[in-house]
């Protein structure tokens, strides 16, 4: 018997798909799925959010 997977209280991350269109990290999803099964922005096509000083992706 197969069994689905529980629901998580939190919603998936919202990937801007325009950014993900070429991605070959995440094939144009904008999200990957970690190891323990959650869905996480992509690193490779993704921004990190402003306030995360940090990210490799603003580098000085």
């Amino acid at each position: 018997m197969a069994y689905g997977a529980h629901r998580s209280p939190l919603l998936p991350p919202r990937p801007d798909l325009d950014l993900a269109r070429d991605c070959e990290v995440c094939l144009g999803w904008g999200t990957v799925v970690s190891r323990d099964g959650e869905h996480d922005l992509c690193h490779a096509c993704q921004l990190a959010p402003e306030d995360d000083e940090t990210s490799s992706h603003h580098g000085a």
